[in-house]
């Protein structure tokens, strides 16, 4: 069984920052390509950011310049810093593959940016 652990989100103002991580099962890490991914309630739950191993990260246009994805290899996570957020930030936010496996969703982590 995969286990994919989000941690980090939390109420915050607009304008400020928080740090998401997913804590990957060793058996998975590996892998090409780990993302983020938003589900705000009512609407579908859509990438915001990937990262690769053999290329520049991706990052959906409104978290551009805001948000860094990254990977980090001691501690076996993915990580998100999240700047300057807004309140269209707000949202459940699981990582996953790309494209994701149905059996690897985690329990998210919520995020709830006031205006």
């Amino acid at each position: 069984q995969v286990h994919l652990v989000e941690s980090g989100g939390d109420l915050v103002q607009a304008g400020g920052s928080l740090r998401l991580t997913c804590t990957i099962d060793k058996s998975i890490f590996n892998i090409n390509r780990w993302c983020w991914y938003r589900q705000a309630a009512g609407q579908s739950r859509d990438m915001v950011a990937c990262e690769t191993i053999y290329d520049q990260p991706r990052y959906v246009n409104s978290v551009k310049g805001r948000f860094t994805i990254s990977r980090d290899y001691a501690r076996r996570q993915s990580t998100l810093q999240m700047n300057n957020l807004k309140a269209e930030d707000t949202g459940v936010y699981y990582c996953n593959a790309d494209p994701p496996y149905t059996d690897w969703w985690g329990q998210g982590t919520q995020v709830t940016v006031s205006s």
